[in-house]
């Protein structure tokens, strides 16, 4: 088991978190927006979290998981930020969401640079990777611009179109767009025969497909699992499983991908973390990286 933290970013850090918030740098901005695994107490005075942020979110009162953004005047709707890790230089454009969130996971990072790493080298369009639940497209842009062929799949049409501005901005095509529930469209790929050298799945705790398919992490995690073991190639393919859920462990995804992959050369697990400038680490996920 290993703990990974990103740390090539210039553009973005976490500054403080407590009482269940988190002060986050993105570019030129500071936000605060809620934080549900910051137990403990802020390190910094809330006077200077108001004189920090540019931008607070503030959760509606009957549906904790929505909200709106207080912003200070002259705040820009949309902006960018950038990454660099070797030769792989990104861009994003970040807005508000009622969501809270701003169409980037900065401990995505990790997988980014694991992505690039291993597409590097390949002839351009050799290697092929499908992305499922893929948002605004992180990974996607990685691996392109590592030279893979690239699969994107997420059920909302609007964050599709936010991946695909995110690729218009990086100078990156070739990518095959899809709005599909990431389930049934696996599911299609097992029985079309297609192969991938890689997968990155980072499904969420629960969601809803374009037609209102259900999706419940603990109830469809092993099918899709499964679904994904059928399409990836056999020999040197790579899964990237990224969870986010309070009361999954690390030990259970190990367990999972063992039992899915009893051959594999190599099983990594553990979990993502951001540390803030008083040295709290935020959990930001569990990972599982499959070799096969």
């Amino acid at each position: 088991m290993q703990l990974l933290t990103a740390t090539d970013w210039q553009d973005y850090e976490l500054i403080d978190s407590g009482n269940f918030e988190k002060l986050e740098r993105f570019g030129d901005y500071y936000l605060a927006r809620p934080e549900p695994q910051a137990l403990w107490d802020k390190a910094l005075s809330e006077q200077e979290w108001k004189r920090m942020a540019h931008a607070h979110f503030i959760k509606e009162r009957n549906n904790p998981d929505k909200g709106t953004w207080q912003l200070r005047p002259g705040i820009k709707e949309q902006w960018y930020i950038g990454y660099r890790y070797k030769e792989m230089n990104l861009k994003f454009r970040l807005g508000f969401t009622s969501f809270r969130h701003v169409g980037l996971f900065p401990e995505q990072a990790v997988n980014w640079n694991y992505l690039y790493d291993a597409f590097s080298g390949s002839a351009p369009g050799s290697k092929s990777m499908l992305n499922l639940f893929a948002y605004t497209g992180g990974a996607t842009l990685a691996a392109r611009a590592a030279g893979a062929s690239v699969v994107h799949v997420d059920s909302v049409k609007q964050v599709v179109y936010w991946a695909g501005q995110n690729a218009e901005a990086n100078n990156l095509d070739g990518i095959r767009w899809i709005v599909d529930d990431a389930m049934k469209f696996s599911r299609r790929e097992v029985n079309r025969g297609n192969v991938y050298d890689a997968i990155m799945l980072d499904p969420p705790p629960y969601g809803r497909g374009p037609k209102g398919e259900k999706w419940i992490l603990e109830d469809n995690l092993n099918e899709m699992m499964k679904s994904c073991r059928d399409i990836l190639a056999p020999d040197n393919g790579r899964l990237i499983l990224n969870v986010y859920a309070i009361g999954f462990s690390s030990m259970l995804v190990y367990s999972l991908g063992a039992t899915l992959f009893p051959n594999a050369k190599q099983i990594d697990y553990g979990e993502l973390y951001e540390s803030d400038k008083h040295d709290r680490r935020l959990s930001r996920g569990i990972y599982l990286r499959i070799l096969t």
